[in-house]
């Protein structure tokens, strides 16, 4: 079978998976990146710096970067990728199933209109309802979002949430396929990077102190000044708070921090030392307001070993964060909430059993099952067509 993939651009998320995908004896997979320009390094607005990952993400698979004529070329607007080739080189190398990345660009959309009752179309998206709100533009965007997905064979869902998103638009449920966010585990589990090193610029022991860990952009809609804030109520000096990572709120983060005991920052960590700098910390907290639509660092974090404490805005929860057992969910914005989740972690015997359940849960969310799991997708779709 010949699986043609419309990605945006390559990511640390999904070049393992492709990889994974093309090495099964019945796939051949070639993947059309329709980002041209980032085939070389772009600029990040939400770290605030230009960004190319160090680590191989386009080997084990052909693929080909489409040449994107966009006036404003990236993938935070609709009109960021245009491609006049795209149907064209599509049709040339033959698929036998086309998967598109997101819709939410021209020429990913056109492509989805156009192959659809030609070639079988699967869809990759992971948007949730945890942000709706009523009103005549949610009515008008459902209305649209009905019409877009009505061309799709094949919805890859990734949780529970982007599972009740699906419903609402009317995707039948026998077009829902279980198709979860995966890291590549095995990266974290075994980091290359050396971490005593990070340890020893930071001036702290952690072996003496609880390690508290928040991982990503430092953005309004992550709510990172809230770990601050907990953090203080919080009030234990065995513990140490660790913010990695750079953003609009960085120097917001410093200053209300600055008289805070035991409150480090990390700049932000390319690939190949970020599995390092996860083996820091024993909890990871995302305590995010909006538009988390998965929080793959959460992944990342489980594969590590960690704890993890996310809002109730961030998609995965359902999915990953199970209560008591590895973590806990608390309101988003809620200070008191958040600090007495941390404070339960602080029992040693209660923390070493969640970081070890982490390990035991997130094996079930792994880049080998899925390939496999979409490879019998694929399978059981020809055979019933």
């Amino acid at each position: 079978m010949r699986l043609a993939i419309i990605s945006s651009h390559p990511v640390q998320y999904n070049a393992p998976f492709f990889k994974a995908l093309n090495m099964h004896s019945n796939l051949i997979v070639k993947v059309f990146y329709t980002w041209s320009q980032a085939s070389k390094e772009v600029y990040d607005p939400g770290f605030k710096q230009l960004r190319l990952w160090d680590i191989p993400l386009l080997d084990g698979y052909e693929y080909e970067f489409i040449k994107n004529i966009s006036y404003a070329p990236g993938s935070h607007h609709f009109f960021g990728i245009i491609n006049i080739h795209l149907i064209k080189k599509i049709k040339a190398w033959n698929p036998d199933y086309i998967l598109v990345y997101g819709w939410a660009f021209l020429s990913h959309l056109l492509a989805i209109k156009y192959f659809y009752n030609k070639i079988p179309i699967l869809f990759r998206g992971d948007s949730t309802l945890l942000d709706e709100t009523k009103g005549i533009k949610t009515i008008l965007r459902r209305k649209f979002l009905k019409w877009v997905y009505k061309s799709i064979d094949i919805a890859l869902y990734v949780g529970s949430n982007n599972y009740d998103y699906y419903f609402k638009h009317n995707v039948p449920v026998e077009k829902l396929k279980y198709l979860p966010h995966v890291v590549d585990n095995k990266r974290f589990q075994n980091p290359i990077a050396n971490h005593n090193l990070q340890l020893e610029n930071l001036k702290i022991n952690t072996l003496k102190k609880i390690v508290f860990l928040f991982v990503g952009k430092f953005e309004k809609k992550k709510d990172p000044l809230i770990i601050i804030e907990a953090f203080i109520k919080l009030g234990r000096d065995d513990t140490a708070l660790i913010f990695i990572g750079d953003g609009e709120l960085y120097s917001e983060l410093r200053e209300h921090s600055k008289s805070i005991a035991n409150i480090y920052f990390l700049p932000f960590q390319n690939q190949s030392l970020i599995a390092g700098a996860y083996k820091l910390g024993d909890v990871l907290i995302l305590p995010s307001k909006y538009n988390e639509t998965w929080g793959l660092v959460v992944n990342e974090a489980m594969a590590s070993g960690l704890a993890i404490i996310t809002s109730n805005k961030v998609g995965c929860g359902n999915d990953l964060v199970k209560e008591d057992i590895n973590g806990f969910t608390f309101l988003c914005g809620d200070v008191n909430g958040l600090s007495s989740k941390m404070r339960l972690l602080c029992m040693h015997q209660v923390l070493k059993k969640m970081k070890e359940n982490s390990l035991k849960i997130i094996e079930a969310f792994s880049i080998t099952k899925n390939a496999t799991d979409l490879e019998i997708i694929l399978n059981k779709f020809h055979t019933a067509s």
